[in-house]
């Protein structure tokens, strides 16, 4: 046999048709409640089988929604059938951060005998979502995940995601996968039952993708900052739909849904997020996390390359009128803080790659960071949280 003869190679490349489906309600197990059922299909003619999972938060916040889904459940009895109870989850960082917890949603997914045409309903904040979506993305390599996030910062950004994660070895997000739900449902009423700040959280992610894609959405956000801290859904609402859909727009048309490439470009401001809710214990929240992040990075395009100081200025000022924190006592080590950026190196592989800014809808990468300028930036987004909004700016956490 020849040489020729014996070394052969193949590479194929190919693609798979995914659908992304989102949707938008005012009243999900009321009057919008054929939304949720149309998305359910039968298998080999029976009813779906589904399997509700709740926050406990959100149980807390909201005792009548497990009547809820069980009148739902009963009023489209011909199209599903629940199989077990109703599941309750830790809600918060918690869930994420026990692996234990894992565990246990894979043992009550086999004790229900679920299959890949099973239905997972998930209902919570975004660390719930990520939590049982791993479990669902992982048990028989994938079932039907159908997700409900209740939370501004899920219904705008996580929630819409491909990504399904938990916390180990310290590290935000080390263990997950990528995964398209089969279905998103983001409903207004859900939001009820938030507190102020968790209210406010979302609304970092916001002005995140809007700096990247929409300059016009951050005119937007800024004009009505104090209408939405305010909570007044005539302006939030629109406002959290438009972020949901520059998320989906990047997942879909942005060439990247899996993060394959060096670049994340959504995850602008994420470097120093990440490793702020690890050290100050998961305390600080992931959307308060991102205002602080994004403060940062704004102020460094400004120092180390072109975006106006001004332009920089004016994203602070956003982000304090929309009630959010951009400033941590945790933030003033930036030994550990700059730790971030090689975590966030290893999570994706390949070289240090972090998105700045030019200016107001013009990102673009770097590969290196000028330390004395990043610490120069936390220092001045500090300075300017303390002298600008002391109510907010404190060393603990926003309230």
């Amino acid at each position: 046999m020849s040489n020729d003869e014996s070394r052969y190679q193949i590479d194929a490349s190919f693609s798979i048709p995914f659908r992304h489906r989102i949707r938008f309600t005012q009243d999900l197990f009321g009057a919008d409640d054929d939304i949720l059922s149309d998305l359910l299909q039968s298998s080999a003619g029976q009813p779906a089988r589904v399997q509700f999972w709740v926050d406990s938060n959100v149980m807390e916040a909201d005792p009548e929604l497990r009547h809820k889904i069980s009148r739902f459940c009963e009023r489209h009895e011909e199209r599903l059938v629940r199989v077990g109870s109703i599941q309750v989850a830790p809600g918060g960082e918690e869930i994420k951060n026990d692996i234990h917890l894992l565990e246990r949603i894979l043992k009550v997914f086999n004790v229900a005998n679920l299959d890949r045409r099973s239905y997972v309903i998930v209902i919570g904040g975004g660390a719930v979502l990520d939590a049982v979506g791993f479990a669902v993305a992982i048990a028989h390599r994938g079932l039907r995940l159908v997700r409900i996030p209740t939370t501004t910062l899920s219904q705008g950004d996580s929630g819409i995601g491909v990504k399904n994660s938990v916390n180990l070895f310290n590290k935000k997000n080390w263990l997950g996968t990528f995964s398209v739900p089969w279905a998103v449902i983001n409903d207004a009423s859900l939001l009820a039952t938030l507190s102020d700040r968790d209210f406010r959280c979302g609304f970092s992610e916001a002005v995140k993708v809007a700096l990247l894609k929409d300059v016009r959405l951050f005119e937007e956000i800024c004009e009505a900052a104090s209408k939405i801290r305010r909570r007044d859904m005539s302006v939030a609402w629109p406002i959290l739909r438009r972020s949901a859909e520059l998320h989906l727009e990047h997942i879909t048309k942005g060439g990247d849904p899996f993060e394959t490439l060096e670049a994340r470009p959504l995850d602008f401001g994420h470097w120093s997020a990440h490793k702020l809710e690890s050290m100050t214990g998961y305390e600080l929240r992931h959307g308060e996390a991102v205002a602080i992040g994004v403060a940062i990075d704004s102020v460094y395009s400004s120092l180390a390359h072109d975006l106006p100081w001004t332009d920089a200025e004016r994203i602070l000022r956003c982000l304090a009128d929309l009630g959010l924190p951009v400033q941590v006592a945790a933030m003033l080590d930036t030994s550990l803080l700059f730790n971030g950026m090689e975590e966030f190196r290893q999570h994706l592989g390949g070289r240090l790659t972090l998105t700045m800014l030019h200016g107001m809808g013009q990102p673009f990468d770097i590969r290196e960071v000028d330390a004395q300028r990043m610490v120069e930036s936390v220092e001045r987004v500090v300075d300017f949280a303390r002298r600008n909004d002391p109510d907010i700016a404190v060393d603990g956490f926003a309230q």
